[in-house]
């Protein structure tokens, strides 16, 4: 580092810009597929509805604002409009993965990603229990920040590289606290002897992982420990480099950004959490430092300079960093002083300076809810077929698809259901639009067993599944064993589900 430009740290701008640049490419992508049927107009839990119903509870409250920002408090909402929205911040993602924007003044590419994160941040907005994941404020934190990288004709700005490692440290390590200050088994070494067969969605090697030796389960535990409560402070080391000459700050923060790369690797191979590992990946790109990566001249345009930073771009930067020293205050209570800890919350309605963390407690108990229908009349009969979920384990047999970073966001409200959720309200919905067949709706779905027609009763069967034995998958190549609990829910007519 040299003052106020982080002239090391050039390589790792290129990364965190084009790497956001591609999550935002891919949250666009997933809003576009998936938000019609779950929140458009006629989805499951209609955004407009939801508009419309702040709107009446604002006018009782004094004004108060019970949304956060969105486009479509002054733009009324349509599924034209949304996909529009979309396809917006797919171009303008696109354009920062080829690294167009970079190419100007650095206020180009701060237009671009305060474009991307207020039209992501509409979108969230309006997304209720679909859009309720920590990655989503993640990724608008993400977003905002990148803003303020600047572009090539100048290094990246110190306070803006260290704000970045102030948000991994949020994030690594209030997910270590929340696992010491949540469910024994993170303390007495045994989380990860359930987590692999009873996280929301498993991926292709998960099965490999929770078959390993106990041994190995406790020590992937320790070395979660490890990276999660000791690495993230080591990222500060590099800020030494401002008194300290020579390489060893810079290689020490290297040093940490690698751990925690490492360790999100193992989690992004053996799971499915959407883009939350590929996030923390990039994010801990931030650390990485090359020496004389970035520009040390002025900006192309010419004029006075701080440290090869244009004065302008200097004020700007220097005032988010004060403004984010303010808004980061109950973060860093919630982290240390807190009696307890808030996990994935926003402090302010921007949802910048963020708290993280998640599996405080880990489910040992995989409990799957199937859904079944039937085209008899009579719902008495042996004939009920499955629906086949994209992500979510239903035929025993069939190995779990790598889906992240791209979010099956029904299949992961889905494993919510038998941790407690209530059911009623859009999973209501979802079994109607299955009795009707829902075209939209079918889509969200892998494998519909009645090809297009209209099953005449549904019903919800809860099953407990585990992982099989090297044995049992030898004898016939199942993955999953199963046993038959009870009937949840139904039979159920599209006349009973609308009486």
């Amino acid at each position: 580092m040299d003052g106020f430009a982080a002239v090391d740290f050039g390589f790792a701008r290129e990364v965190l810009q084009r790497g956001i640049a591609v999550l935002y490419l891919v949250a666009f992508i997933s809003t576009l597929n998936q938000f019609r049927p779950l929140l458009g107009e006629h989805g499951l839990s209609p955004a407009p509805g939801l508009l419309a119903r702040a709107e009446r509870a604002e006018r009782g409250t004094q004004g108060r604002r019970l949304l956060r920002p969105t486009l479509f408090r002054r733009v009324r909402y349509t599924d034209g409009r949304l996909a529009a929205l979309c396809w917006g911040g797919i171009l303008v993602s696109t354009l920062l993965v080829v690294g167009v924007p970079q190419l100007g003044p650095p206020w180009v590419p701060m237009v671009c990603f305060l474009v991307l994160w207020f039209g992501y941040m509409s979108i969230t907005s309006l997304g209720q229990v679909f859009y309720g994941f920590g990655w989503e404020m993640l990724l608008l934190e993400l977003g905002f920040l990148a803003a303020f990288l600047g572009s090539g004709s100048q290094p990246p700005p110190t306070v803006v590289i260290v704000l970045f490692w102030w948000l991994l440290f949020r994030l690594e390590f209030g997910a270590g606290m929340i696992k010491l200050r949540g469910g024994r088994e993170w303390r007495d070494l045994t989380a990860l002897m359930y987590h692999h067969e009873t996280q929301p969605m498993p991926g292709p090697f998960s099965r490999r992982a929770h078959l390993l030796p106990r041994w190995f389960h406790k020590g992937e535990v320790l070395g979660n420990h490890f990276a999660q409560l000791v690495v993230p402070w080591f990222l500060f080391v590099p800020i030494l480099g401002l008194w300290v000459p020579g390489p060893v700050p810079g290689l020490i923060g290297t040093v940490a950004a690698a751990v925690v790369i490492v360790t999100q690797l193992w989690l992004v191979i053996t799971g499915n959490f959407a883009w939350l590992n590929w996030a923390t990946i990039v994010l801990a790109f931030s650390a990485v430092s090359v020496t004389g990566s970035a520009a040390a001249g002025t900006d192309s345009v010419g004029g006075p300079a701080v440290d090869g930073l244009p004065v302008y771009w200097f004020v700007i930067t220097c005032a988010v960093a004060l403004a984010y020293v303010w808004l980061s205050w109950p973060a860093l209570h919630n982290l240390f002083f807190a009696k307890r800890q808030v996990m994935n919350g926003a402090f302010n309605r921007l949802q910048l300076a963020n708290a993280y963390g998640a599996f405080g407690s880990v489910t040992k108990v995989r409990t799957e809810y199937v859904i079944e229908g039937t085209l008899d009349e009579d719902p008495a009969t042996d004939d009920w077929r499955e629906y086949g979920f994209k992500g979510k384990p239903g035929d025993v047999h069939r190995v779990p698809r790598q889906f992240a970073p791209y979010h099956l966001r029904l299949d992961w409200c889905m494993w919510f259901l038998p941790l407690g959720q209530p059911l009623e309200g859009w999973f209501t919905a979802f079994l109607a639009r299955l009795l009707d067949a829902d075209e939209p709706t079918l889509r969200l779905l892998r494998h519909d067993p009645f090809a297009g027609q209209r099953p005449k009763w549904v019903r919800v069967v809860s099953y407990r599944y585990r992982f099989a034995t090297r044995e049992q998958h030898r004898a016939d190549g199942a993955v999953w064993v199963r046993d038959r609990r009870y009937v949840l829910i139904g039979p159920l007519s599209r006349r009973e589900l609308t009486a």
